[in-house]
């Protein structure tokens, strides 16, 4: 079985102290001043640069006074240590917002819309120093309610809920006018147009009564014009009738002729009329078959007397 190895005793007499580099307090007190020149130089270089990012503009507060010329984007120098450099963004901007409106007809309308806006170059300034850089809670929205609020309390409930653009065009108008040329409101979107109800119910009773009303003035209208067209359509038949009549009644022939054309090519009777006071009467022909059904009845060795007209009969006499 081994044994342990004894336990290590330092040398009461070795000092580590004496193998360190003896630094005088000179030295040290030469380090501390290149130490802290460093220091100050690394400060003043990054407090005596500024970079405006993209889409934004810089503002240059120099012991809070606020020069009037905003800085473009980019790199640049300022006064180290009492110059400081606020960045105000000119991008556009939606921010969506709500607006407790009412109507004409006296209707509580909750208005949801999203107003499109951006700072312009010229106002950024006099926005960070006059609405601490807030400028759509200080400027936009208010302006956007009133605006709803103005145009509104003008159309009942039910216009509103039609007529969203007009309501969109009145609203930036006013708006644009109001908020002036520090800032320009692009556009003002209607999200959401939200009534009680009671009123919704009675807006759609009301367009299902005029859609019906709509429809029978429809079958109403229809119903004239068939009516119309049936007086027109029998007007043209009486009077093609009359014509024709007339026509018949001063060329005989004309009769004579559409007799023929229409005849079955069955074998006709011709039964003259009389003549009086030199006109002669009228020719009626008869089907032979209408003469042969009638001929049993007649006595026996003598002609069927044919049927005639009681006009032709008188004429005849």
């Amino acid at each position: 079985m081994k044994s342990s190895p004894p336990p290590f005793v330092p040398n009461p007499k070795f000092d580590p102290s004496s193998f360190a580099p003896s630094i005088s307090p000179a030295t040290l007190v030469r380090l501390a001043v290149i130490g802290l020149l460093v220091l100050v130089g690394l400060l003043m270089a990054s407090s005596g640069t500024y970079v405006i990012q993209p889409g934004t503009r810089g503002v240059k507060v120099t012991l809070g006074k606020v020069d009037p010329v905003a800085l473009p984007e980019g790199f640049g120098f300022k006064a180290p240590l009492i110059t400081d450099v606020r960045s105000v963004s000119v991008r556009q901007e939606t921010v969506p917002m709500k607006a407790d409106c009412f109507s004409a007809d006296l209707q509580q309308i909750k208005v949801q819309v999203n107003v499109l806006y951006r700072i312009r170059e010229t106002g950024v300034v006099r926005i960070y120093t006059e609405y601490s850089g807030a400028a759509f809670k200080a400027l936009v929205e208010p302006r956007v309610q009133e605006g709803l609020k103005e145009v509104t309390a003008t159309q009942t409930a039910e216009q509103i809920v039609q007529n969203r653009e007009d309501i969109k065009v009145k609203t930036l108008d006013i708006v644009r006018r109001k908020v002036g040329d520090l800032i320009e409101v692009v556009d003002v979107v209607i999200a959401d147009v939200t009534l009680s109800q009671q009123l919704e119910h009675a807006i759609e009773a009301k367009m299902v009564q005029a859609q019906e009303a709509a429809k029978a003035k429809f079958i109403q209208q229809r119903t004239e014009i068939e009516a119309s067209t049936a007086i027109i359509r029998a007007k043209g038949e009486a009077e093609a009738i009359r014509i024709r009549s007339e026509a018949l009644r001063g060329n005989p022939e004309l009769l004579q002729l559409q007799i023929i054309e229409k005849w079955d090519g069955r074998s006709p009777l011709v039964v003259g009329g009389g003549s009086t006071g030199g006109n002669g009467g009228t020719n009626i022909l008869l089907p032979l078959t209408e003469l042969q059904r009638q001929g049993p009845s007649s006595p026996a060795g003598s002609a069927p007397a044919p049927r005639l007209p009681s006009g032709s009969a008188e004429g005849s006499r």
